[in-house]
């Protein structure tokens, strides 16, 4: 097109612009209101958003992890508490139950066992305010605490639940929201964590795959975490969610030594290390609220990694706050 002619379209399109607007506008959805959304929450992502000063939330999952050789069944129940507006505590209770083995033969757990538990804070950093591009931001404080059994443990070490070290997660959560072309909103996370965690002391069997006679002590490696998901507001009640999340464990190290009995005068030294890991993470989820208080999801987690056990864990949760 010559100069001329582009110069003169430019023209007729900004006359005729300012007439097409409206007409855009008229036939464009109407877009959805902050309070119509009603959510539960993904399976992984955790919330930028922090409880009312005296509010509390209770959160409890059930699910199914299914491997290749062993499930396990476990709950997992988030309590937590509005301290103050920009700051939320908590506590992580988790049981657990396994199994190993095919069949009616397979080995399991006696019962349902304390698995590692842990306690929370969350400190707002940011509030998440309409029209502005920035997203709500918490910093996340998590300690885990070694209330699973972990050593001396059942030849078969199905009776083991958890790793006998203490464990430091920081996380950075950052929370958005976006109105699409249907005029419904999509909620969208981002959180990026780091874990360090302590020794634990080992006798005999352990879930380090240590054997009987065994005396020393397991450095379970440190680890870093991405996760993002999103969340569609198909209807007031209605939410399809999914969970993308990548994690990276550095190498656990393990020494010690093994005797022969009580009395070995010449204990045989053990080293050795799992090397290190990752692990990709897909959670699709579907969400039914039946207010802005109580709501309940139903979805998957899948995993599959190097040096990573691949699993499929169908998930449950329930979401209600006061």
């Amino acid at each position: 097109m010559p100069p001329r002619h582009l110069l003169s379209a430019l023209l007729l399109a900004s006359l005729l612009l300012p007439a097409a607007i409206p007409a855009l506008a008229a036939g464009a959805p109407p877009r959805q209101a902050l309070d119509d959304a009603w959510w539960t929450g993904p399976i992984i992502a955790n919330s930028a958003v922090t409880l009312p000063q005296g509010h509390y939330l209770i959160e409890p999952y059930l699910y199914d992890v299914i491997s290749e050789d062993a499930e396990s069944f476990g709950s997992l129940t988030f309590m937590l508490y509005g301290a103050t507006d920009a700051l939320t505590v908590g506590l992580v209770p988790v049981f657990g139950y396994n199994k190993a083995g095919g069949g009616g033969d397979g080995m399991h757990s006696a019962g349902p066992e304390l698995a590692d538990s842990s306690v929370l804070l969350q400190y707002r950093l940011r509030q998440y305010q309409e029209g502005s591009w920035l997203p709500a931001v918490s910093l996340q404080l998590q300690h885990t605490l070694p209330t699973g059994k972990y050593d001396r443990l059942d030849p078969s070490g199905v009776d083991g639940f958890g790793g006998g070290a203490h464990g430091t997660l920081l996380q950075l959560n950052t929370q958005t929201y976006f109105w699409m072309p249907t005029g419904r909103i999509l909620r969208m996370r981002l959180n990026l964590g780091a874990t360090r965690s302590r020794e634990a002391e080992l006798r005999d069997v352990s879930v380090y795959g240590t054997p009987e006679g065994f005396r020393g002590h397991a450095r379970p490696g440190d680890s870093w975490n991405v996760n993002a998901a999103w969340e569609y507001s198909l209807t007031r009640n209605w939410v399809l969610a999914l969970d993308l999340a990548y994690r990276h464990s550095d190498s656990t190290k393990v020494s010690g030594v093994v005797h022969d009995g009580e009395q070995d005068p010449t204990p045989t030294p053990l080293r050795f290390e799992s090397g290190s890991s990752e692990a990709w993470f897909l959670a699709p989820a579907v969400e039914y609220n039946f207010s802005p208080r109580f709501g309940i999801l139903f979805g998957a987690r899948l995993i599959r990694g190097r040096n990573t056990s691949d699993s499929v864990t169908p998930v449950v949760a329930f979401n209600y706050v006061h």
